[in-house]
């Protein structure tokens, strides 16, 4: 009789550990809840975006074509810059130090918008950098608690196999011994079962802020982008496809293929695309990989900018 209540009072502890453990996995996951990857001071910008009719403002700047490609041609449409480019090549038809000078104040002037612009691209690839982090930190704790809790489980089966032939075999009585035999083979059943779940623990991650909603929809319906930045990820003219779609919609169709199996009806009702909700650890990882396909992707623009310095340099110097 006193080895039945040892072994009780075991599977009790074991009972109380894991209700313990638990309450401590919520405790953690309730601080990963709240970003702290936004920017601690909202800034207005110009809610106006530039012009999408590229292939008018080609042709109407098509002297410039002599000293500047296509996208440097648009670029610097996107920031006002056209006219002063234009004064540069009517200075430098006069050698005087006095039109020098103000060639390169010109030039200083584009330098500064430019400079304002990657510092936007760097400013939304950081955000998009420091929330896949964030999400991939989620994704990995609780996949670690899933492991963790399908190791336990196989332990906790074996303890109860265990337990249930120790007490079988000391209860004389046959009806009890074959109940607890049964009753046994059934709680190891089911903690055998538990393992088998392919879902796992899941968490609640709120993300009203969410940078990929307005990738999803293709509109810039809230402040998370300057507009200068939604102009490169919009404007067909900067995509390296040759297949007519801007970044971001090359991107939107790599999800749809490769993250939802083409079904649109389930990625439009995404916890992804929301204010946030119930992720499992494969949704947070799916998550991550989004946000890091966005970085990524800002971060290929900074080459069109490189070019249009190496385009003015020329244009300035020779």
């Amino acid at each position: 009789m006193k080895k039945l209540i040892y072994v009780l009072l075991s599977v009790n502890l074991i009972i109380s550990c894991v209700s313990q453990k638990n309450q401590n996995i919520n405790e953690h996951i309730l601080t990963l809840k709240n970003s702290y990857c936004k920017a601690p001071h909202h800034y207005n910008y110009k809610k106006e975006l530039p012009s999408y009719n590229s292939d008018s403002i080609i042709k109407e700047n098509s002297d410039l074509r002599a000293n500047f490609s296509d996208q440097s041609i648009l670029i610097l449409n996107a920031l006002e810059s056209l006219d002063e480019v234009e004064k540069i090549n009517e200075l430098k038809k006069d050698s005087s130090l006095e039109s020098r000078i103000r060639v390169l104040e010109l030039k200083n002037s584009i330098n500064n918008k430019i400079t304002i612009a990657l510092t936007e691209l760097d400013a939304v690839a950081a955000e998009f950098d420091c929330e896949g982090e964030r999400v991939e930190q989620m994704a990995s704790y609780v996949q670690n608690i899933n492991d963790n809790r399908n190791n336990k489980l196989v332990i906790y089966s074996i303890v109860a196999g265990a337990a249930a032939s120790v007490a079988s075999g000391i209860i004389s009585n046959d009806s009890w011994g074959n109940a607890v035999d049964i009753g046994g083979g059934v709680l190891g059943a089911g903690l055998g079962f538990a393992t088998l779940n392919p879902k796992g623990r899941k968490v609640e991650f709120i993300h009203q802020r969410n940078l990929l909603r307005d990738v999803w929809t293709q509109k810039l319906e809230s402040e998370n982008f300057p507009p200068f930045v939604w102009y490169m990820y919009t404007e067909k003219k900067f995509s390296n496809h040759t297949d007519g779609k801007s970044i971001i919609e090359n991107i939107k169709d790599r999800w749809l293929e490769f993250n939802f199996e083409n079904n649109i009806e389930h990625a439009n009702q995404s916890v992804n695309f929301g204010d946030g909700g119930v992720y499992r650890a494969s949704d947070l990882f799916n998550r991550s990989r989004m946000l890091n396909q966005m970085q990524s992707a800002t971060r290929t623009i900074n080459q069109n900018i490189n070019y249009l310095l190496l385009d003015l340099d020329k244009l300035v110097l020779y």
